[in-house]
């Protein structure tokens, strides 16, 4: 399995094959608004602006399930993303990452990486909150939190998991590897 085997929700519900991206880097982001890490949608965007012309995607996928720090309907979430963040990359509709609800391109994500360790100053936070929902986290692909991120190759195979305290430098740096 790759990338192009899966179908998503877009935010009007419509089916979109994730095929449309064949041949291009992707990341791939779950998100929230009401999160401390939503300010990474600016550095998202830019990074977006600078080499979507390269043949680079980022697709977001709003997710509910860390705190409730993604409420609200898809068309609320579009719309406070783009007012506050102005972003231009495609947003889908809000799903579950982690669980029985988890969307299949979630389970297969996680299914195929492992927890990368959190870095930085939010680390010892970040932990604690890992700890108190799965005291296993450190051994398994479960979703941590909001703006965990996948780098997707041009073939449509995971190149690289980057959790929510990554540099994006770093995520970067694997983005222009994978070009």
């Amino acid at each position: 399995m790759n990338l192009y085997d899966f179908t998503v929700k877009g935010r009007g519900g419509e089916d979109i094959a994730l095929s449309d991206y064949k041949g291009k880097a992707v990341l791939i982001v779950n998100t929230a608004t009401a999160c401390g890490f939503t300010p990474q949608y600016e550095e998202l965007q830019k990074m977006y602006e600078e080499i979507k012309d390269r043949g680079f995607e980022i697709l977001d996928f709003p997710c509910n399930q860390f705190m409730n720090q993604a409420p609200g309907s898809d068309e609320e979430i579009h719309n406070e993303c783009t007012d506050r963040f102005g972003i231009t990359f495609p947003q889908f509709s809000k799903i579950d990452v982690n669980g029985e609800n988890a969307v299949p391109l979630y389970k297969w994500l996680t299914e195929n990486t492992v927890f990368q360790g959190f870095e930085g100053k939010m680390a010892p936070i970040m932990k604690l909150m890992a700890k108190a929902r799965d005291k296993d986290y450190k051994n398994n692909g479960n979703i941590k939190w909001n703006f965990t991120k996948f780098v997707i190759d041009r073939n449509g195979e995971i190149a690289a998991r980057f959790e929510p305290t990554a540099d994006i430098s770093k995520i970067r740096e694997k983005i222009e590897e994978v070009l």
